[in-house]
């Protein structure tokens, strides 16, 4: 499975077709030198050292930036155009709410009373600069450890909605991206076709485990809560990047902890939510949109690299996206989707 944080080593030499592949062509953050990014930090009133580190991001830009006193913090730059103020606040605020409650968030630095800052045509956060390492996702104490910490962010998620943040619909995770990719030159043209009928066969599909599901309660959302979004310590996880929170169905936070087998995935899930429902109740109709959601999420990452090719780091991160065998496998891919679509879910539903 794909995702949006995920490199693959480079195939061997495909054809490319990169034109067509972006509607705005101008790289977003040509201008963010060292020295425009040094002095953005500046503007906040601390003192940089001038040492800086590249942190792994693809959407945004991240460094970890030496201060004159003090540990290093980390400077986040967001991609323009892509959220508005109101939106990034929204997403400050709740983990600000998550962190006041003890919940382990990294939430941004309040400095000059504001979390946002611009300079440089750039906006920008800053936060504390926390370590750690992966976590072990086949321990089942750390699944219950991670769902534990899940259920209380969900707990507070439900008890405001964001207002002006989106939700994680079909709508915006899997037609409009599709329409996106069959309005470029994006695909070969070979297989444009193709894919365009299996991913529409795939989100019929979508469409079913929806029905399925009804009715759902959404709430706020980590959003993109796989492996590379959480930190392991002696003390346990922290959940980093909030940049994807949005309205969405609990579920979303849950399915990208399960892999292997199907019986390998269901033990995970119990192991998970051993934890999460000492916090917070989850509704198990959601367990239809397992397989849903992962389609979604295959359609909206080939759109998203379509939308960012433009971005120099993504013809270097992602090399092999220029060529066939990368659309061979996305279709493959998406017709395993439509048949684990139809298979029950994980577990029994009452």
């Amino acid at each position: 499975m794909l995702d949006e944080n995920s490199g693959k080593r480079d195939r061997g030499e495909h054809k490319s077709y990169n034109a067509g592949m972006t509607e705005n062509l101008t790289p977003p953050f040509a201008g963010l030198t060292p020295d425009t990014l040094l002095d953005a930090v500046e503007s906040t009133g601390l003192c940089a050292s001038g040492s800086l580190l590249a942190l792994n991001s693809y959407e945004n830009r991240v460094y970890q930036v030496g201060m004159e006193e003090g540990p290093p913090i980390v400077a986040k730059f967001y991609r323009p155009a892509r959220w508005s103020d109101t939106q990034i606040l929204e997403e400050h605020a709740f983990s600000l709410q998550l962190a006041e409650r003890e919940i382990p968030v990294v939430p941004p630095l309040t400095l000059n009373g504001a979390t946002l800052h611009h300079s440089g045509g750039y906006r920008f956060a800053l936060f504390p600069r926390r370590g750690g390492r992966v976590p072990e996702l086949g321990d089942p104490a750390t699944l219950e450890w991670i769902g534990r910490f899940l259920g209380r962010i969900h707990a507070l998620g439900d008890t405001a909605a964001y207002v002006a943040r989106p939700t994680l619909d079909i709508a915006s995770f899997g037609e409009e991206p599709l329409a996106f990719l069959m309005s470029t030159a994006t695909l070969p043209p070979e297989l444009k076709e193709v894919y365009r009928g299996v991913a529409q066969q795939a989100l019929d599909g979508v469409h079913r485990c929806y029905d399925r599901a009804g009715a759902l309660r959404m709430r706020r959302l980590h959003g993109d809560c796989h492996v590379g979004n959480m930190l392991w310590t002696d003390d346990g996880p922290h959940f980093v990047d909030f940049d994807d929170s949005r309205m969405g169905p609990a579920v979303q936070d849950l399915w990208m902890l399960l892999s292997g087998e199907r019986e390998e995935r269901a033990g995970q899930l119990a192991d998970v939510l051993a934890g999460y429902e000492d916090f917070c109740e989850f509704d198990l109709r959601e367990l239809h949109l397992v397989e849903a959601l992962r389609t979604l999420r295959l359609i909206h990452y080939g759109a998203w690299l379509a939308r960012r090719w433009h971005d120099p780091a993504f013809p270097a991160a992602f090399p092999w996206f220029a060529g066939g065998r990368f659309w061979e496998e996305q279709i493959l891919s998406l017709r395993e989707q439509i048949a684990l679509m139809d298979e029950p879910p994980l577990w029994r539903l009452p």
